[in-house]
């Protein structure tokens, strides 16, 4: 099946917790272009002493909470050495302002091959701010350097083009010699070939250096685009507001730009940055994960604008008054990637039609239930982590545990294939979780269907929600489950106070969960 970057990762470690190498996942469901085992590995690895302590049934929080940690440190990193370079005030603005924004927060800990990169590239960025010597700041800037080339050769090779503008810059500036360069470039590249071929050749069985594969399918053959295409312009009118959210942060890194006393400072953090997103704007495919790795730096750029006006404050109205927007736009920004968030959770109906299937069959007296999966479940959510909580070997036949009560869902996730025209196919399938059930063939009873984010919607008096919901818990004539059941319940409560009015998510229908019947 088709998998994203989240999904294939993340099935990769829960591969490596239970199987052996011949029987993993991603021989069946490879993805559009190889990808490394090697982040997968260090999760499996560090979160398998935690898992132990409190059961496998935490495994899929652990080893995300592992990766979130671990960008986080990365970020602390940058916030401490900033706040050494800048001062406090400085590192506090720049707090502030990425706590505020939504898609790093919300991405953290997604197991991306972006945020494994993220963090190399956070920790790089951090090492190339001011140092307290002209000794350290060579030895840091070597290992910002080591640090962008492991993050390209294994886990992202668009982080080659930053890579590219920041040694240039540094280049340019006199910072680092050629020759050092180029030394710590070689010797960096190499040993994360080392690392990087035999675990993956190992893991894919056969020689592969898979960020090669992924350069060749992306820049060479350039099909990436069949995910779509965006204009030249997307990254700088599109993504980065959106990343950056706060519409004052690219002011404020413009205005600290200007200023002689934080030009130098502000030149440092965005010329490598921006050369990159302008660099990689020629790739046709853009989306904002391709960019995250500026953030850090664009947001301290604007930390030394904020700073400075606060600095002036007391010295006039003017600055006050500048002041007090900027405050205001920040608990702005908090409430709307609050909301955004809240919105983003209802984006993955995969994850909860198997909960909703998980407590339909809970007290199933059948030890083993087969249940077949559509693309759609498969990519918002359902994980292998989530289908197998207990940990059983599911590559291998399987019974229940004696004490269990719950049955064991199996899940089939054939998406294409001359068998799904076949009605023998499906007689096999107790359960079917399917975005059209009229592709599931044999006698089937919808039993519910789950909802997933659909926009933003404003409701009038007397005016219907989308699905034009005849009856309460229910859209489009079938029972609404999981979360859209609950935005159902808290719109209908709303409008009950506020006289038919409803500003809030507008929930569609994504899955029907089937049961078969004779």
């Amino acid at each position: 099946m088709k998998t994203s970057g989240t999904s294939f990762l993340l099935s990769t470690v829960r591969d490596i917790y239970e199987r052996l190498s011949h029987t993993y996942d991603h021989f069946s469901f490879p993805g559009a272009v190889p990808r490394t085992f090697l982040g997968a590995v260090l999760l499996a690895g560090l979160g398998q002493p935690i898992i132990a302590l409190v059961g496998f049934q935490y495994a899929q929080l652990v080893v995300r909470g592992i990766l979130g940690a671990a960008n986080v440190a990365a970020l602390l990193t940058f916030k401490s050495s900033l706040k050494r370079a800048y001062g406090s005030g400085v590192s506090a603005w720049w707090v502030v302002f990425m706590a505020s924004q939504f898609h790093i927060n919300y991405y953290v800990s997604r197991t991306l091959p972006n945020m494994y990169a993220f963090c190399l590239t956070t920790l790089a960025s951090a090492f190339l701010l001011p140092q307290t010597s002209p000794h350290l700041s060579a030895a840091r800037q070597k290992q910002a350097i080591a640090l962008l080339v492991i993050a390209a050769a294994i886990f992202r090779s668009e982080v080659a083009v930053l890579l590219s503008t920041t040694g240039l810059y540094l280049l340019f500036t006199r910072r680092m010699g050629l020759g050092p360069l180029v030394l710590t470039f070689l010797g960096s590249f190499i040993s994360s070939l080392l690392i990087s071929v035999p675990i993956d050749s190992y893991f894919w069985q056969k020689p592969l250096w898979p960020e090669l594969w992924g350069f060749y399918f992306n820049a060479i053959l350039g099909s990436s685009s069949e995910w779509g295409v965006s204009p030249w312009y997307y990254y700088f009118t599109s993504a980065l507001p959106k990343l950056l959210l706060n519409p004052f942060v690219p002011a404020l890194a413009v205005y600290a730009l200007l200023q002689p006393g934080t030009s130098r400072a502000t030149q440092t953090l965005l010329i490598p940055s921006l050369l990159f997103v302008a660099i990689y704007s020629a790739q046709p495919h853009k989306e904002a994960r391709f960019i995250f790795y500026v953030v850090p730096s664009l947001t301290a750029a604007a930390a030394l604008g904020a700073n400075f006006v606060f600095s002036r404050a007391s010295k006039s109205i003017i600055y006050r008054g500048v002041s007090a927007v900027i405050v205001l736009s920040v608990l702005v920004s908090f409430v709307g990637s609050t909301v955004m968030l809240l919105f983003s959770s209802l984006n993955y109906p995969g994850g909860d039609a198997l909960r909703q299937l998980s407590y339909i069959t809970r007290d199933d007296p059948t030890p083993v239930i087969d249940v077949h999966a559509d693309v759609l479940s498969c990519m918002t959510g359902l994980t292998l982590f989530g289908q197998n909580p207990s940990g059983f070997p599911i590559a291998f036949p399987i019974t229940s545990k004696p004490d269990s009560t719950a049955p064991v869902l199996v899940f089939d996730k054939t998406e294409k294939g001359d068998q799904l025209y076949w009605p023998r196919f499906w007689e096999r399938f107790d359960y079917a979780l399917a975005e059209n059930p009229r592709k599931v063939l044999g006698g089937w009873q919808v039993i519910g269907v789950v909802a997933g984010y659909d926009g933003v919607e404003i409701l009038k008096p007397g005016s219907h929600a989308a699905g034009d919901e005849s009856k309460e818990g229910t859209i489009g004539g079938e029972k609404l489950l999981g979360l859209g059941a609950n935005v159902a319940a808290l719109r209908n409560m709303v409008r009950g106070y506020t006289g038919g009015w409803w500003v809030g998510p507008r929930m569609s229908p994504r899955i029907r969960i089937l049961r078969r019947v004779s």
